[in-house]
């Protein structure tokens, strides 16, 4: 006869059994993907195309990009990208220039510096770009959110400082790269300016806050289990990728930081917070400042930033006023110095529209680079999924969350 409900190895059993299976399975796909987001994010896909002409004129000025490749500490080869008049690397008459470079965020490439680049050679600098180890074209099988990308940019400044072709050295980075920007900074002072944008004070804490945003969505777990399983990642992390979750944190660098630091945070930022800046910013030991924009993490940044951004760089770099090029403009709205934007009379950025969208030369496609919205999702996902809910986005209407099946 077949077994009764409530009978051992009865249907009750038997369900419950399936969905402590389901439970478990999705968990363990969740780890594995919230792993992942810290060491092994989606790698951003773009062609070398996607950087623009070699050669370009810009307010009658000629200019052009070398790219070559460098190779860091641990043997990883670096895909690097330098703009600048042309013939400058090889006129050892003419003086050297400052540089800034250019630090990517996760998931994202050199391409994102794209932004900037208009800026730097509007104020008389150059600008260098590189993927770090892990993104881009770059080798390396693992991310670290600034603990090992230190090194890749202790590589990078120290090929700039033996070229004698550079000058002062300036950092801009946005989120991962704003984070080892700062991190850099407190062995190596004699960077001249920071521009930090969306950088997170501390690994750990950003995890603590993902779990608090996740409860907010309804999430219900104990706090010890949350410490369990912030205690497995960080033993996963540093088994794959060699670095300490714990290890990965601003806050510990900037009270010993002096290098004139611009931070910059947005308003409507809920993957790295406000907050976050405005920690970084009180506990900073060297001169500072903090501006507020509007947007989220991914919005292009204002045109009052890219001028307030320029007068800083001008100023800690050290620039010569006439190596400025007369009616430029830094923020060029928003696209890069061979778009002509005489006709457009737009400030795309304070219209909330990307550059992107609106003539970019084989724009990248905004799904494969960049920790995008979506990203962001799939990491809350995942991060929900090791405690066996089922989440919804936030952009969906609300609906009872059911146990994924088998």
């Amino acid at each position: 006869p077949s077994p009764e409900r409530g009978e051992e190895g009865g249907p009750a059993e038997e369900a419950e059994s399936g969905r402590s299976m389901s439970y478990w399975e999705m968990a363990k796909v969740g780890y594995q993907e919230l792993v992942n987001a810290i060491i092994r994010p989606p790698r951003a896909q773009y062609e070398v195309d996607h950087l623009g002409p070699e050669c370009f004129e810009w307010h009658e000025r000629f200019f052009q990009r070398l790219d070559f490749e460098l190779i860091n500490p641990r043997g990883h080869r670096l895909a690097c990208s330098h703009w600048m008049p042309v013939g400058h690397s090889e006129n050892r008459d003419a003086p050297p220039r400052p540089c800034v470079i250019y630090l990517h965020g996760n998931s994202s490439a050199r391409v994102e510096a794209l932004s900037q680049l208009a800026l730097c050679l509007s104020i008389g600098v150059t600008l260098l770009a590189f993927d770090f180890a892990g993104s881009g074209q770059s080798e390396g099988e693992f991310v670290s959110l600034g603990y090992w990308e230190r090194d890749d940019l202790a590589t990078v400044v120290a090929h700039l400082r033996a070229s004698g072709r550079v000058a002062t050295i300036a950092l801009w980075g946005r989120s991962m790269g704003a984070v080892c920007a700062l991190m850099h900074s407190a062995r190596d002072p004699s960077i001249a300016a920071i521009v930090c944008d969306s950088a997170f004070a501390d690994l750990t804490q950003l995890a603590e806050e993902l779990v608090d945003r996740a409860r907010a969505n309804g999430l219900s777990v104990p706090g010890f289990v949350v410490s369990i399983a912030i205690r497995m990642v960080r033993n996963s992390v540093l088994k794959a990728a060699n670095f300490k979750l714990e290890d990965v944190s601003a806050i510990k660098q900037v009270e010993s930081s002096f290098v004139p630091t611009l931070f910059v945070a947005a308003a409507q930022d809920d993957f790295i917070a406000p907050h976050h800046s405005q920690n970084l910013h009180d506990k900073y030991a060297g001169d500072k400042n903090l501006v507020l924009v509007e947007g989220d993490h991914n919005s292009p940044r204002p045109r009052f930033l890219f001028d307030s951004a320029a007068i800083f760089l001008q100023t800690y770099m050290n620039v010569p006023p006439s190596w400025a090029i007369p009616a430029s403009d830094a923020f060029n709205n928003g696209v890069p110095p061979w778009i002509d934007t005489d006709s457009r009379g737009l400030n795309l950025a304070d219209l909330g529209l990307d550059p992107n969208d609106v003539g970019l030369d084989h724009p990248p496609d905004d799904a494969l680079v960049g920790m995008t919205p979506d990203r962001e999702e799939r990491v809350q996902a995942a991060l929900a999924s090791v405690f066996g809910y089922d989440h919804q986005p936030a952009t969906e209407p609300a609906a009872a969350a059911a146990p994924a099946r088998d």
